[in-house]
């Protein structure tokens, strides 16, 4: 009798105590399943998941394997009608992450190119003169480069067998003329007119001055040289021939540039062509004139790109009255291009790239955010051109989106991998409740 108590009462103490283990976890199991219904107005806890493996969840509080408490998932945690990775955070944290955000607007979007340019001739004030004769340099009266000429200025003087017979033949036609001016027969008095007419002619083509053909015919005396004279104003750039040198039509024997007005080369990168215009106003600043600004605009956009730098070449034009432009400087050249009236603007800090997508998030609520695929226009100064994906008057975050995007893709993830009523939720929670049975 004695030995069946002994065996009987170890027995009962074991199953009494195993007893009240179960009736207590029952009730801590109903007590955190009717705790969010008590309060009204508190989020109700659809189950509960594991920190670490999201994909392992239990209908009741419970611990993983290395005691770290379930995680609640709430009801308004991604409820259906928001966007997947749709983020909630609490206005505190908001607040800690300095989270800020900014309107989007419709407003116009300038910008500037910034290039560096160098200053040239204008090729449409540049001169090179060649004789139109053959013969030879007499006298040079400007004989050296960098020298300032007007138009009409005495260059040189040269002396041309083929002037000397061209003023020969038009002393004997004014000679012959004089002498049949009378004539009654019309057509002789025509014909001396008219070979007075075409050896002049022939002179002004040979670029004899109009002065000295007046001379000519003043004293009726032929000269041995004849001068020729700058056909335009400018800067004596080249000075092709000396004196006693032999010249023909080929020789270039000054070449002359007006500075009045001067041409620069910018080179403006592949992604900023869009921008350009021509007629886009310019300034440009150089170091070696401190304290100028030069104003010019676009003149042309070359119609390829160089192969070495993969720029496009870019022509401006400047005035030039103080000849303070040299050829051959360079310069600092900013152009203000085109601008794009009426686009959609956001801040460009609020783009986050991932590989080929560009992203924002939109305030939707406190402390909720909407992740938003966008596509992206020009950027200029600051700001970002949207051209498909946001409306006038939404707000985006401008900081600390990539700790709301990190949070978000877990989110997601986690949305992707469990749903509410899904079949991956049932074998989840069916796990979760071996393991309890097993415990």
């Amino acid at each position: 009798m004695n030995r069946m108590i002994l065996i009987v009462a170890p027995l009962m103490l074991v199953l009494g105590l195993a007893g009240g283990y179960w009736l207590a976890r029952v009730d801590r199991a109903e007590v955190h399943r009717n705790l969010p219904m008590e309060k009204s107005g508190e989020r109700k806890i659809l189950f509960y998941r594991s920190p670490m493996d999201p994909s392992v969840t239990s209908p009741v509080p419970a611990k993983d394997a290395m005691g770290m408490d379930y995680v609640p998932v709430y009801s308004d945690d991604g409820s259906s009608d928001e966007p997947a990775g749709t983020v909630n955070i609490d206005a505190a944290v908001v607040q800690q992450i300095a989270v800020r955000t900014a309107k989007v607007l419709r407003s116009t979007l300038f910008h500037t190119v910034r290039a560096v340019g160098r200053v040239t001739y204008d090729e449409e004030l540049m001169v090179h003169l060649h004789p139109k004769i053959e013969g030879w340099i007499e006298h040079l009266y400007v004989d050296k480069t960098g020298q300032w000429v007007q138009k009409d200025t005495d260059l040189l003087s040269i002396y041309s067998p083929q002037l000397v017979a061209s003023q020969q033949e038009y002393l004997l036609a004014l000679n012959n003329l004089k002498v049949l001016e009378k004539s009654p027969i019309e057509d002789i008095r025509r014909g001396a007119e008219e070979l007075v007419r075409s050896s002049r002619e022939r002179l002004r083509l040979l670029d004899v001055p109009a002065h000295q053909i007046h001379e000519l015919e003043r004293a009726r005396k032929i000269r041995k040289s004849l001068h020729i004279h700058a056909p335009a104003s400018g800067i004596v750039m080249k000075i092709g021939a000396r004196e006693g040198q032999y010249v023909t039509p080929a020789t270039e024997i000054y070449m002359i540039a007006d500075l009045h007005r001067v041409w620069v080369y910018a080179d403006v990168y592949e992604y900023e062509l869009p921008w350009v215009k021509e007629n886009d106003p310019v300034k440009m600043r150089l170091a070696g004139i401190p304290g100028k600004v030069f104003k010019g605009h676009v003149a042309y956009i070359y119609p390829y790109a160089e192969a070495k730098t993969r720029t496009i070449k870019v022509r401006l034009i400047f005035e030039n009255p103080e000849l303070l432009l040299k050829p051959e400087m360079f310069a600092e050249v900013t152009i203000y291009a085109s601008k794009q009236v009426n686009a959609i603007v956001i801040p460009s800090e609020a783009i986050i790239r991932s590989g080929t997508r560009a992203q924002v998030f939109v305030v939707r609520g406190p402390g909720k955010f909407e992740p938003r695929q966008v596509e992206l226009g020009m950027f200029s100064n600051g700001k970002v051109a949207v051209l498909k994906g946001l409306n006038e008057g939404e707000e985006v975050v401008t900081s600390a989106q990539f700790l709301i995007d990190s949070e978000s893709k877990l989110r997601e993830a986690t949305a992707k991998m469990m749903e509410p009523t899904g079949s991956m939720q049932k074998p989840a929670m069916r796990k979760q409740g071996e393991m309890q049975h097993d415990e």
